[in-house]
């Protein structure tokens, strides 16, 4: 199963799907005019409530729904991604998941703009926002299949797998290890039923339930996160010039990379890994956050556009980029044979023996806790989309389910499952982006026109 799944995931990931989500976003990026850059101060107003207005159409305000989707995208792609792809990739690796942010906050606005400008509605006649409804309302009808591949890819997207099988992974090698517990079935099971007993207290009650808890745990986690890596900082400054130098030097000549070939050489593999990385982090292109962003309370599509672009560079370019500094200084990616949560967990022990662990742990339980609610929102949006709004509830139950599976598991074959799925959904998500791309231009000219 396992090298089945491995195969399925690098199919998906070919040089198509690269071509589809970086060359798409460049070209977005180019006939944007580099407009996410030019806008950040405006988009920083919109997020704190500037033009927040309670009587538009909506279900959230931007700040929730950017928390909202943040709490899925900072989580275990910051943590357990970027000690993937660093162990495999060595220090070049997180030049390309930048590369990635940069374009990807391109592809961020214009898929959350078109999440809000074509909005429709599901079968309780509810405004919903997405990738499904915008290629229904934008394309029209004949686009269907894109419609019903992206939300059929989307629900086993959602899944929390990768999530689950780290938080499980960080409980035993922090908590369970160390104090004499034996680990195994039994004990993972127990991980899963807690899990589970959280999760659906609050996904049984729905998306305001989710966006109040994501918007007061996200921007407390982070903080914590950002405290703790700068600490490791500190604590190695001679060290961190050496290693952000190392980051651009390595990112061409590949000589910390690992695995196997792509295009038949090393630097095409490094590349792709960024890239790949990067995309489960940010999930830029993939059609997740859109589907967060489209109950945002707002008549204005661009705004919520310029709030969604923040999220890869506060993902990417900021968390990720600090927990590779704190594997990087530390050593620990040239001194273990630790993976994912477990050599992060590594470089945080090797700053702060005593506690250092325990601190990351308190961030992985709120990083994945706060995903879990999240990816619960968008499987039962797509599943609403494909089988009617009355039965949505009962992907909750595959949802729960998926948790057990989750917990008990192996690291790599989840990852891979996940990394497969989210390549499917890119596809018709850029498709349809690129194909409606100048309405958002021209949206976009209006909006700005209409603010000065």
């Amino acid at each position: 199963m396992d090298e089945l799944i491995k195969a399925f995931s690098n199919y998906a990931w070919g040089l198509p799907l690269v071509i589809l989500l970086i060359g798409g976003g460049l070209y977005l990026l180019i006939l944007s005019k580099f407009l996410p850059f030019r806008y950040l101060g405006h988009a920083i107003q919109v997020l704190r409530g500037k033009y927040d207005d309670p009587n538009d159409p909506g279900q959230i305000s931007h700040f929730k729904a950017l928390t909202t989707a943040l709490s899925s995208t900072i989580g275990m792609g910051n943590i357990a991604g970027v000690a993937v792809a660093i162990s495999v990739g060595g220090p070049g690796a997180m030049f390309w998941m930048w590369v990635s942010a940069v374009v990807g906050m391109s592809t961020k606005f214009f898929t959350s703009t078109l999440a809000v400008m074509y909005r429709g509605k599901d079968s309780h006649g509810e405004l919903q926002g997405g990738p499904m409804y915008f290629i229904m309302e934008g394309l029209g009808k004949s686009w269907k299949p894109l419609a019903i591949m992206f939300s059929f890819f989307g629900m086993i997207g959602a899944l929390p797998v990768v999530n689950v099988n780290q938080l499980t992974q960080a409980i035993n090698d922090i908590i369970l290890i160390p104090n004499g517990v034996a680990v195994g079935l039994s004990s993972n099971l127990i991980i899963a039923f807690v899990l589970v007993s959280l999760t659906s207290v609050i996904i049984l009650g729905g998306l305001k339930r989710i966006s109040n808890a994501a918007s007061k745990m996200v921007p407390s986690m982070v903080l914590l996160y950002f405290v703790l890596i700068l600490i490791i900082l500190i604590s190695n400054y001679e060290l961190v010039p050496k290693y952000f130098y190392m980051i651009f030097t390595d990112a061409f000549a590949a000589k910390n990379y690992s695995g196997d070939p792509f295009l038949g050489g090393v630097l095409g593999a490094l590349i792709l890994l960024g890239i790949r990385r990067g995309a489960f982090s940010n999930e830029a292109g993939i059609g997740t956050a859109p589907m967060a962003h489209g109950a945002a309370k707002t008549n204005e599509p661009v705004r919520e556009g310029l709030v969604a672009m923040l999220g890869p560079a506060i993902d990417t370019l900021i968390v990720c980029t600090l927990t590779a500094l704190a594997i990087l200084v530390t050593g620990v990616w040239e001194t273990t044979t630790d993976n994912g949560v477990s050599l992060t967990a590594s470089a945080f022990s090797s700053t702060m023996p005593v506690y250092g662990s325990y601190l990351l742990m308190i961030c992985v339980l709120v990083f994945s806790i706060s995903s879990l609610f999240s990816y619960a929102y968008y499987g039962t949006k797509c599943m609403s989309f494909l089988i009617g709004a009355d039965n949505k509830h009962y992907y909750n139950y595959i949802y729960i389910l998926s948790i057990i599976l989750a917990a008990t598991t192996p690291f790599s074959m989840m990852l891979n499952l996940i990394d497969g799925v989210f390549a499917l959904m890119a596809i018709p998500t850029m498709i349809a982006t690129l194909i409606l791309a100048p309405k958002v231009i021209k949206a976009f000219k209006i909006y700005i026109k209409f603010k000065k």
